[in-house]
């Protein structure tokens, strides 16, 4: 009988190079799947996968040496080296970047910060894998940014992060020949969010047939969590009788209340008490946390049934839930506090699409209209359609 084949495939998935493990369903495989380290399962990809690192495909193959493992497709590897790669970097390389990890553990940085200045560094550093670490300066930076981030596509916030990355890194590592003062990040794009009708939350939350992922969509939107923050959000820090949840470590490392609504009760004991979570308010397989990328795919599945066409994010519910308290009359202070914004210029971009004031505005086309009906003191409308 012929062995099962799996093939390994090479995708740029969640900002960085993955190793895809493809197979035809098999239990026994899935089991030792698994056991890999650091394995993840997308929803979207429907397909197990692993950072793209010379360990992990080590892994995978000592994990699964029983079946034929076809792993042709990742033999071209592609122009832009990861950072994770450690196979491009001499060991001077790798010394130096372990220390600015260590160094942005010591000035107490957030583990998301630390980890995204490492990663972002340190693929800017494989990608000139050739030359030292010293001798890199501004033209580098300029050529890399180029090549990488705009054939890439990459956004301006992400830019603007790896420059503020090396700007710490000069800090650590004086000897590299770079010049912070002109290290610019560009500016930011004025956009503004996106935000739902209140009919439309409703709407979604109703075609969500899913006991669960309609929970999980009520308590986002009820409550305007960010997406890390539900996945984090453990039973012990939902307090049903004060109808307070406490939102801990969250963005720069604050913790804050937020209000559980009336309406959201009955869902939220039904919830409990048919899935029964064991420590997270969400729980995944053998009560892990539960996947973003799930929420996003159920998310993007009930704005579908919901004939809703606007793009619809897990922060789009968070945006909503902020317009709709402001369009409420609710003070913006309070709900900076809700929110968890470190600065209330943050909060204020929701004044610009809250509709309330707006509508009171009127239009120089209303007021037109207006003038000739008192001219010509007409007792019907004075209308433009021409009828």
């Amino acid at each position: 009988m012929q062995k099962p084949i799996i093939t390994l495939k090479p995708k740029f998935h969640n900002k960085a190079e993955q190793i895809l493990i493809g197979f035809k369903y098999d239990a026994k495989i899935i089991d030792l799947v698994r056991t890999i380290p650091n394995r993840k399962w997308s929803q979207r990809l429907q397909s197990w996968y692993i950072p793209r690192t010379s360990e992990g495909l080590q892994t995978i193959k000592k994990v699964l040496h029983h079946y034929h493992i076809d792993d042709s497709r990742l033999q071209k590897r592609p122009p832009i080296y990861m950072a994770h790669d450690i196979s491009l970097l001499t060991q001077e390389q790798k010394d130096i970047l372990n220390g600015f990890y260590k160094y942005l553990r010591g000035k107490r940085y957030s583990a998301s910060t630390i980890n995204s200045y490492s990663f972002l560094t340190a693929d800017f550093i494989a990608y000139f894998h050739n030359e030292t670490i010293a001798s890199l300066n501004n033209r580098h930076v300029e050529l890399y940014i180029e090549d990488v981030y705009i054939r890439r596509q990459y956004s301006i916030s992400k830019q603007r992060q790896f420059i503020s990355a090396l700007k710490i890194f000069i800090r650590y590592y004086p000897r590299i020949t770079m010049e912070a003062l002109h290290l610019v990040r560009p500016k930011r794009d004025k956009t503004l969010p996106t935000v739902l009708a209140i009919e439309e939350v409703i709407a979604i939350i109703r075609v969500t047939k899913n006991l669960k992922h309609r929970a999980i969509i009520a308590l986002i939107y009820s409550c305007g969590l960010r997406i890390s923050e539900l996945i984090d959000l453990e039973l012990s820090h939902i307090d049903v009788n004060r109808r307070q949840i406490t939102i801990k470590n969250a963005k720069g490392r604050k913790d804050r209340y937020v209000i559980i609504a009336d309406s959201f009760l009955p869902l939220l004991h039904n919830y409990l008490g048919t899935y029964n979570p064991k420590h997270y308010f969400a729980e995944g397989q053998s009560h892990g946390k539960y996947s973003a990328e799930s929420i996003r795919a159920f998310l993007k599945k009930s704005c579908r049934l919901a004939q809703i066409r606007k793009r619809v994010t897990p922060h789009t519910l968070r945006h909503s839930y902020a317009t709709h308290l402001l369009e409420q009359g609710t003070d913006i202070r309070y709900i900076q506090a809700l929110l968890g914004h470190a600065k209330p210029e943050t909060t204020m971009i929701y004044t610009h699409v809250a509709k309330k004031d707006l509508l009171a505005i009127s239009s120089p086309l209303d007021h037109a209209v207006k003038q000739i009906m008192d001219t010509q003191k007409q007792k019907g409308k004075v209308g433009i359609s021409g009828m």
